[in-house]
Order: C-alpha cells, then structure tokens, then sequence
C-alpha cells in the first residue's frame, strides 16, 4: 500500500467517496448483475460519477476477467472484467482496484461499472 502520486503531484484533485443509503442495482441484458445497499460513490474530477459495489453484492457469474489494465494516479492499477447478461457481452465494462493506493483504500476489491457503455444503473430513493 502506497501512498497516491497523483494526490502528491496535483493535491487539489478531488476523489470523493461518498458512502450511500440507498439500494444501488445494476441491469444489463435485462438481468440484476449488481444489487446493494452497500455501494461507494466517487465524484472525481473531470470524470463522471461512478458507484464501487462490494463483490458479494455482484453476479460474479455473469462476469469473466480479462488480461486488461489501466492504470490511475490517484486511485492505482484497474483490472477489468467483461460482462455476459442476457443476450448482452460488455467488454471490460467492470473494473476492480485490488490493491489501491492507500487515499482510496475503502474501494479495494470493490467493483464499478461503466454505466456509460451500458443505461444499467438504478438508484433507489432515501428511506
């Protein structure tokens, strides 16, 4: 775990990680690939909001890891997995940071979403 270059070299960069209180689900091929009360937003500049579910809450079945990676300076190496739901195959349309830098350790093992691959995310209203 080390800390982030990116936070070091631009230190006004924000990545917020906003826990939610309402249930996150995600649909593609008109089946629930990802569905939780326990789901992580991140705001980060420049970029579009994105929702880290935690593995349990997620189809893993449905998902099939590829050689892909990507790397973030703020957040650190992605590893990516494709998606096979419904008539529907999404490649490397879900990341996971298993080894995050240490700023973003509450995302570790969690799984995001390209939403805007795919209009596959719902958000339940508060209770």
């Amino acid at each position: 775990m080390a800390k982030s270059p990116g936070h070091r070299k631009w230190p006004d960069h924000k990545v917020q990680e906003i826990p939610l209180a309402q249930r996150v689900k995600v649909e593609v091929g008109g089946e629930v690939v990802a569905q939780s009360d326990n789901v992580i937003k991140v705001a980060e500049d420049h970029s579009p909001v994105r929702y880290y579910f935690p593995r349990a809450d997620v189809a893993m079945s449905k998902l099939a890891r590829t050689e892909t990676t990507s790397q973030c300076p703020f957040k650190g190496t992605a590893h990516y997995f494709s998606i096979h739901a419904g008539d529907k195959t999404i490649e490397d349309g879900v990341w996971t940071y298993e080894d995050p830098y240490e700023e973003h350790q509450a995302l570790k093992d969690r799984l995001a979403f390209y939403d805007d691959k795919f209009p596959a995310i719902s958000i339940a209203p508060p209770t």
